[in-house]
């Protein structure tokens, strides 16, 4: 049966009620639409659940990773809201995009989506940590319950997710590869952003401390912490926030999410794989 064939958009596959995902072949050789010549990327056969997947630099990554053969996870928390962008991408890359709908800040939500990953899948490869709140305030005004709902995102469902991604399935097949997003403020700090930074910092810490717990089972853990990134939402807000220290930059430009998607591939690959616990900075110098 040709890879396409199998993943017919029916109800269960893209999100229904139950919010079931398709069951992944055993051998998924990824074809080409149209031709369906075969197509050999550097993740076909490999399941990768992206969080974050709605916008930015998440969807980046989640069609950087379906060009290359991926069958990829996109993670999101509202339901039915990634159904025909995967549907369209799916239709033209040779890998498959799955949304996947689960709340981060929910324990109870991340169990059922490992559960379901479990049903479908059965296996999970490649885990990116993309979603994250951010709440960029000056220190005097800094909200604490904004401050703890943002860490209850980019940090504790991080690490529950992770947590849960290496026990019940990289651990078990001794192989896998977990990438998460930090941020250049985590490593260098900026002024308005302390809260933000320290949430980023946090998942810098967390990131070389799991890597060296999982290396003995051959699972690398590393994190990309991308810089100014020219996303929706950043440029929307671009000259009235940011316009000034686009002179800062070594290269003078913003980066574009692909960069940013291109560095997670390279992590999410076995290009990588006597890599672990490092930061890599896509900042532009």
């Amino acid at each position: 049966m040709l890879f396409r064939e199998h993943f017919k958009y029916t109800s269960g596959i893209f999100g229904s009620a139950s919010n079931a995902i398709g069951r992944f072949p055993a051998k998924a050789a990824a074809v080409r639409k149209g031709s369906y010549m075969s197509y050999k990327g550097i993740l076909t056969d490999k399941v990768c659940l992206v969080t974050g997947a709605s916008r930015g630099i998440g969807r980046a990554i989640a069609e950087c990773f379906a060009q290359e053969g991926g069958y990829v996870l996109a993670g999101a928390r509202k339901e039915g809201s990634l159904k025909e962008w995967a549907k369209e991408v799916s239709q033209k890359a040779p890998g498959t995009v799955v949304p996947l709908y689960f709340d981060l800040s929910d324990t109870k939500s991340i169990r059922d989506a490992i559960v379901r990953i479990k049903k479908g899948p059965g296996r999970l490869d490649v885990l990116v940590n993309n979603a994250g709140m951010v709440s960029n305030e000056v220190l005097g005004m800094i909200s604490m319950s904004r401050m703890r709902e943002m860490f209850e995102v980019n940090v504790f469902g991080l690490t529950e997710l992770s947590q849960l991604a290496a026990t019940r399935f990289m651990v078990r097949q001794k192989a896998g590869s977990i990438v998460n997003l930090a941020s250049v403020v985590g490593v260098e700090g900026s002024k308005g952003q302390v809260a933000y930074s320290a949430s980023k910092g946090a998942v810098i810490s967390i990131t070389k401390s799991m890597s060296k717990e999982l290396a003995p089972h051959n699972v690398r853990v590393n994190a990309v912490a991308p810089g100014m990134i020219a996303t929706d939402r950043l440029q929307a807000t671009i000259k009235e926030v940011y316009k000034n220290h686009i002179p800062e930059i070594g290269m003078k430009r913003l980066g574009e999410v692909k960069e940013v998607a291109d560095a997670c591939l390279y992590f999410a690959s076995d290009r990588s794989s006597y890599t672990t616990g490092q930061i890599l900075v896509v900042g532009g110098g």
